[in-house]
């Protein structure tokens, strides 16, 4: 078994656990079909919620590679990120991809993908984030802690 400062012990790939819950709830609906009312609005609202969570995606990765560490969640990171959106979340990829699983929620019209989001939050926070910030904190010690105690899990 490799030690946490090696890499992280994730053994899920993070946007298959949100994928996963997308698609439960698509196929949930296709049975007991249970939508939200039509509208020109939440259809809207979706695309800018999935834009967002992209945008936010985009802006962490280019951040990632400005500073020449990883966006693979197996691979051990080489630099401690404060900067850009580490400022506002520790975890600023996987709040992307809640966005993008709101919007496409919406875009869906799938009530069914609500009630298995804590489950996706759940798997997302004790399979994943766990291994990831004991990486980090086997990595880069006082300073990862210094920086959880000012910057938020999710914002």
């Amino acid at each position: 078994m490799t030690k946490p400062v090696d890499k992280p012990a994730t053994l899920i790939l993070p946007p298959l656990v949100y994928a996963a819950g997308l698609v439960a709830g698509w196929w949930i609906n296709r049975f007991f079909p249970l939508g939200f009312v039509h509208s020109r609005i939440l259809h809207d609202l979706g695309w800018a919620l999935v834009a967002s969570g992209v945008l936010v995606t985009i802006w962490t990765a280019l951040t990632l590679w400005r500073h020449h560490t990883t966006v693979n969640p197996y691979k051990a990171v080489s630099n401690l990120v404060s900067s850009g959106p580490f400022a506002f979340s520790r975890n600023p990829i996987y709040l992307g991809d809640w966005l993008v699983y709101a919007g496409v929620t919406l875009l869906l019209n799938t009530f069914w993908t609500l009630p298995l989001a804590p489950v996706v939050w759940w798997v997302m926070r004790y399979q994943v984030i766990a291994h990831e910030e004991a990486h980090l904190e086997a990595r880069f010690g006082q300073a990862y802690l210094d920086y959880m105690s000012k910057v938020r899990r999710w914002i």
